[in-house]
């Protein structure tokens, strides 16, 4: 009988669908008869170009991605996106001013970066409350370039549930999502979108893909300095076979585009299926952290995140013991973010809602041994 897969609550790099996996094994030395590994391919020969085409197709199609976006694959994840953002879009208006939103550990770091390239203004931080709820009280400047936001802090477990209406908070201004944990697990409202962008390596493929949705109307607005590989209109132009991308990576992402349009519960299908499956996910565990004694979770109902849930034993002293029974128990990578201590389960789309259930039923057991 074949052993069943640990389930992997990694942040990242994550779980893929097994049958993503089991399909790119098939595939590994032979792709569809091309004698050739997709990894040795030439990013410009007609078998690339079919897998590529494909992928962003089915990508428009899970997303409804409106015309008026372009769909750049890119490489350098969501991390030095926070530089190549300003570098195309500080300079929409005279005076390079971004503001950014501070919702948790991620867009902290995208402020930083974006100060290299501009004048940067916090919007609204939520340190006061030590990242467990979303920042109110935005202060947007209405000569600001664009406004940043992470949609889903990985860290914190703080997740924008709807995107802000930025014309309703008296700015024009283009709004910039990293979406990097929340892409393709719920639908986007792209009314409210000027670009967002995210690493693949969540939800969608391996590390080193980079997608980003950007509006036409904001290509061709670098600055000076910023390199030619990361010039948007640049990419976009050459359809984003300007350098060398992630051929690989692309290609996994393909495969898993392939299976979410095939994905089917609670009688929908795609993106909606798997927002919904996301969202029962989240509330099992969500009300197994709550009716415990021995776990809390710290983040404000309102907002918090289905697909990153940071938790915390109210006795420190049972964190190895608590781990050690997970691993045991084949449920991997609990164990929280350095940064803020604790554990974190990552349930972003490949995790089933058995995976989930595996994990309630050992906080039982392990609070029952242990309370």
């Amino acid at each position: 009988m074949k052993k069943a897969r640990p389930f992997n609550f990694s942040a990242g790099p994550a779980a893929l669908p097994e049958e993503v996996l089991q399909q790119a094994a098939a595939e590994m030395l032979d792709w569809q008869g091309s004698g050739m590994s997709v990894m040795e391919m030439s990013h410009r020969g007609r078998e690339f170009i079919s897998i590529y085409e494909a992928a962003e197709a089915d990508l428009r199609e899970l997303l409804a991605v409106p015309r008026e976006f372009r769909i750049l694959f890119m490489q350098g994840g969501g991390l030095a996106e926070n530089a190549i953002v300003p570098l195309n879009l500080s300079g929409l208006k005279p005076g390079g001013k971004v503001d950014v939103v501070v919702s948790g550990s991620w867009s902290k770091k995208s402020a930083a970066e974006a100060r290299r390239y501009a004048d940067v203004s916090i919007a609204a931080d939520g340190a006061a409350s030590q990242y467990r709820s979303l920042p109110g009280n935005w202060q947007l400047r209405r000569d600001a370039a664009y406004v940043h936001i992470c949609s889903n802090e990985t860290i914190d477990g703080v997740e924008f549930h709807e995107l802000p209406d930025l014309k309703a908070l008296g700015s024009d201004a283009p709004l910039v999502v990293d979406c990097s944990s929340q892409q393709l697990s719920r639908t986007i409202d792209w009314s409210r979108v000027g670009l967002a962008f995210g690493g693949a390596q969540k939800n969608i493929g391996p590390a080193g893909l980079t997608l980003v949705f950007v509006r036409e109307e904001l290509l061709g607005h670098a600055l000076p300095i910023c390199p030619s590989a990361f010039d948007y209109k640049t990419v976009a132009e050459a359809q984003s076979m300007y350098n060398t991308p992630p051929t690989y990576g692309i290609y996994i992402a393909g495969l898993v585009f392939q299976w979410l349009k095939r994905f089917s519960y609670a009688g929908k299908t795609g993106v909606a299926a798997i927002e919904q499956r996301n969202i029962d996910k989240a509330k099992l565990l969500y009300a197994a952290l709550d009716g415990s004694a021995l776990y809390e979770n710290r983040v404000a109902a309102d907002c918090r995140s289905r697909m990153n849930i940071p938790f915390y034993l109210r006795e420190e002293r049972l964190n190895e013991a608590f781990l050690a029974g997970a691993k045991e128990r084949s449920l991997l990578q609990l164990k929280g973010h350095k940064s803020v201590g604790g554990m974190r389960a990552s349930i972003y789309n490949a995790m089933p809602l058995e995976g989930v259930q595996a994990l309630v039923d050992y906080l039982k057991d392990f609070e029952a041994s242990h309370g």
